[in-house]
């Protein structure tokens, strides 16, 4: 397929977006949900509700796990679980919820699985460079202010248990920023919740990242849009056809500023603490959990081309990279990403 061109773009894509994430399969109308997660906004698409289950009680459902989520991972909460150990000065162990626990403990093996490109203390650099919660201005940090955050950064310098849960800083003021992979645990969440209460073909989506069970009436797969990496429009670069797994998708297209015709992406490598300048514009992972191709589409990508896809290979991983060239985009995948159509 080719992308058309002029009047025409918007309304294909936003067409095209619409039968992709909802389905237009015309042989029953869903059940749609949406609201606010993780700072972000989410969907949830929902076919043939289980015998009990009612729409409020799905929407209830819903929300209350959502909320849940919300009071342990946010930093836009000042009383969550994640706010409070972060403000706190001690060094002993903090208790915490086994799910804040079970998460630390993944993006620290996607840590050591990208060599340090997956991070969750690089808040200090993120803050620094602007993109955190505190907005600075579009300038270049001095060199001696990215030194002094990089001695806060650092997976190593925070200790998690499961028996019981904690957190532990072994260096004081070290804050976790749950971003890159919060999304994608919400997503998980909340499918398992609607697996659990027997819903048997659903697609939910947060901020991006998504995760599918079973297929649409009529044996219809879901299908999924991957952005077309560009700053210009709103557009599809892929459609991947996701059954039964999570996909989540890192970019340095949407987030930057630039200063004296340099962009400056959001995406910091925090073994340098700059913004990565390499050429891979997007990375998107499928996986059996959300949470965990949430972590790995940032690590990847902050790796970049030969690095992340050279990771991939080592460790298995079904991934598809976008990279950008003098002629245009080359897409490579890994592992066993699934079946996909790129649109010209």
């Amino acid at each position: 397929m080719k992308r058309l061109s002029g009047s025409l773009v918007s309304l294909v894509t936003l067409i095209a977006l619409v039968c992709v994430l909802g389905g237009c399969s015309g042989e029953s109308e869903p059940v749609r949900l949406q609201g606010q997660a993780i700072g972000t906004t989410y969907s949830v698409v929902v076919y043939g509700l289980p015998d009990g289950m009612s729409n409020d009680a799905l929407t209830k459902g819903v929300g209350r796990v959502v909320a849940d989520v919300n009071a342990v991972m946010s930093l836009f909460k000042p009383d969550s679980e994640l706010s409070r150990f972060n403000a706190r000065q001690g060094l002993d162990w903090f208790p915490v919820s086994k799910e804040l626990a079970e998460v630390v403990q993944t993006a620290q093996a996607v840590n050591r699985m990208t060599d340090g490109a997956f991070d969750i203390t690089v808040a200090p650099l993120v803050n620094l460079w602007g993109f955190g919660p505190d907005k600075r201005p579009d300038v270049i940090p001095p060199d001696a202010e990215i030194e002094e955050a990089l001695h806060s950064v650092g997976s190593n310098l925070v200790e998690v248990r499961l028996d019981p849960p904690a957190l532990k800083k072994l260096k004081s003021g070290i804050t976790l920023d749950l971003a890159a992979i919060a999304k994608g645990y919400c997503v998980d969440a909340v499918s398992n919740w609607l697996d659990s209460h027997g819903v048997t073909a659903f697609m939910v989506e947060i901020g991006g990242e998504v995760r599918t069970k079973g297929t649409k009436p009529g044996n219809i797969p879901w299908r999924i849009a991957v952005e077309k990496p560009v700053t210009t429009e709103r557009a599809i670069q892929a459609v991947i056809t996701l059954t039964g797994k999570a996909m989540a998708t890192s970019g340095d297209y949407r987030n930057y500023f630039e200063v004296d015709g340099k962009r400056y992406s959001h995406m910091i490598d925090p073994t340098t603490g700059r913004p990565i300048t390499h050429t891979l514009v997007s990375v998107s992972v499928t996986d059996d959990t959300c949470t965990r191709a949430d972590a790995l589409a940032t690590g990847l990508m902050v790796l970049g081309p030969e690095k992340g896809i050279a990771v991939a290979k080592k460790e298995g991983l079904s991934a598809f990279f976008i990279s950008k060239t003098a002629d245009g985009f080359v897409e490579t995948a890994t592992g066993d990403f699934p079946q996909h159509e790129t649109l010209k």
